[in-house]
């Protein structure tokens, strides 16, 4: 036994190692997707006032008349709402690009739309057309939709398993920082001005060229290079700069196992996906933990934020200012997830998070419901907004992206993505044209919410197993039961073959079990 404890120290002290390549791949991945999205998020409160008036200037221009009063409001929803649209767009082409290009590659294609975007929308005042900042929203959109998919399977893909979810998390830190930047640069002193707006917009080209810069360097996931693309030499080499060892040969073997214990190694389509008896609660799992991400409620926040600060009696002026706090916690609550999400693991956190959210939106309907009557209820309901916006950044503002990555094994990989971005970004539609009319509830609209945030964690907690620190393998091992397989499949056979090692016979399970990292 003394070699498998030097063995497990080894791999302990190893553990403890995040290498530069791996954190550069982590931030610059996400700076140059999450980011955007979060950023483009937020950015259009700000100067929504200033891009109102130079529709209507335009409108003049053009046809000699003031814009109608309807066409001004149509003008206005379609240029929030494509975002959306091209965001489904942009995940429905995602399994296709990604077969081609690659995880890395599709990311780096992918800055292009956000150049060209950033270009189309910070020239459209210019150039005198609000069609260009029209289809600017769409072409971030698509950017956006890209993003959401790749880079949490890219993150899924490097990392080792004891830190899989902290890197993961990368992608919902770098959304809030994006929608807490976009807040900040939309203030008054900085370009949330008339005459400033526009390089609101240009800003979007600065994330994407430091993408640019960094990522090429950067290896493409080694997993991708193993199973898809059958390229040995480079999985190793990509496994060397991931992981900062010389010896890879467990995390390869590891990836070898993976791909034996697979039917089929070319990427399923979303069809085949769909058909698949052994990975169906899987995709329910995801569909509905993506769902509750949209349906939850936040982006009701985000939309009551200024009318209960008005409420509450603080000036208009400075109303910008109070509502960076709300990116500001955002942030911080992401972050703190990301650093403790590999101690108390996905489940806890999504539950915990939902739970939470459906307890201070309650809270919210009460106080709003006494807002008048009572002077200092304001300051409550504000801090209850500020506690369902860090429940949620907790976890179940990151998580399901993690998850995607997780539940799948590689060649379900992409076609999940794919559905679940299509979820994802159907949901968020949705919420938008709903939103109107749960608004005539007035204070009661959260408690729709609150429905759904109960729901989602009473599914979560019968139904999803925890993934952390447990390779692809095992994490479809423990569907098995729910989906009515067999657990002993030729996967998890495979495994315990490959790790016998001829001169270790009474220690066979042990190696199986500590020797891979990945």
């Amino acid at each position: 036994s003394s070699g498998l404890n030097v063995n497990f120290a080894h791999s302990i002290s190893h553990n403890l190692i995040v290498t530069a390549c791996l954190l550069s791949a982590a931030f610059f991945g996400a700076l140059g997707s999450s980011f955007i999205y979060g950023y483009n998020l937020s950015v259009v409160n700000a100067p929504a006032l200033y891009i109102k008036a130079f529709y209507n200037k335009t409108w003049i221009e053009r046809y000699g008349e003031p814009i109608a009063a309807e066409t001004a409001t149509l003008l206005w929803s379609i240029t929030v709402s494509i975002f959306a649209i091209g965001g489904l767009l942009g995940a429905l082409s995602v399994s296709s690009i990604i077969r081609v290009l690659g995880r890395k590659g599709t990311l780096l294609l992918n800055n292009s739309f956000a150049i060209i975007a950033a270009l189309l929308l910070s020239l459209g005042e210019k150039a005198k057309s609000f069609e260009m900042l029209i289809i600017g929203r769409f072409i971030i959109g698509v950017d956006s939709g890209i993003a959401l998919s790749v880079l949490p399977m890219y993150l899924g893909e490097i990392t080792p398993r004891h830190i899989r979810g902290s890197i993961g998390q990368f992608n919902s830190i770098l959304i809030c920082l994006g929608v807490f930047t976009g807040q900040v640069l939309g203030l008054p002193e900085l370009l949330g001005q008339e005459s400033r707006w526009n390089y609101l917009f240009s800003f979007l080209a600065l994330p994407a060229t430091l993408q640019l810069c960094v990522l090429p360097f950067l290896p493409e996931s080694p997993r991708y290079l193993l199973m898809e693309r059958r390229n040995e030499a480079g999985a190793e080499r990509a496994f060397q700069r991931f992981l900062g060892k010389k010896d890879v040969s467990q995390e390869l073997e590891e990836v070898h196992a993976e791909a034996r214990a697979q039917d089929n190694l070319h990427s399923a389509s979303v069809l085949q996906l769909l058909k698949t008896p052994a990975v169906r609660w899987q995709l329910i799992t995801i569909i509905i933990t993506m769902a509750c991400y949209q349906l939850c409620g936040l982006n009701a926040i985000w939309y009551y934020t200024n009318g209960i600060l008005r409420e509450a009696g603080f000036a208009e002026n400075i109303l910008p200012y109070i509502t960076l706090s709300t990116g500001a916690i955002e942030t911080l609550a992401a972050i703190i997830s990301g650093l403790v999400i590999e101690r108390i693991g996905r489940k806890p956190l999504l539950i915990f998070g939902f739970s939470a959210m459906a307890v201070f939106f309650s809270l919210l309907t009460v106080f709003l419901n006494f807002q008048d009557s009572v002077s200092w209820m304001p300051y409550l309901s504000y801090i209850c907004i500020l506690a369902v916006i860090a429940s949620f950044c907790s976890g179940p503002g990151g998580i399901p992206f993690v998850l995607t990555g997780e539940l799948f094994e590689q060649s379900y990989r992409p076609a999940a993505f794919m559905i679940a971005g299509t979820v994802n970004w159907l949901s968020n539609f949705a919420v938008g044209l709903l939103f109107p009319f749960i608004q005539k509830l007035q204070s009661f609209a959260f408690l729709v919410f609150v429905v759904v945030c109960i729901l989602g964690s009473i599914y979560l907690y019968l139904v999803l197993p925890e993934t952390k620190n447990k390779t692809f393998i095992d994490i479809s091992q423990s569907f098995s039961k729910i989906n009515k397989i067999p657990v002993s499949s030729p996967g998890h056979e495979m495994e315990l073959v490959l790790s016998i090692k001829p001169d270790m016979n009474g220690k066979v399970k042990h190696v199986a079990k500590m020797e891979s990292s990945f």
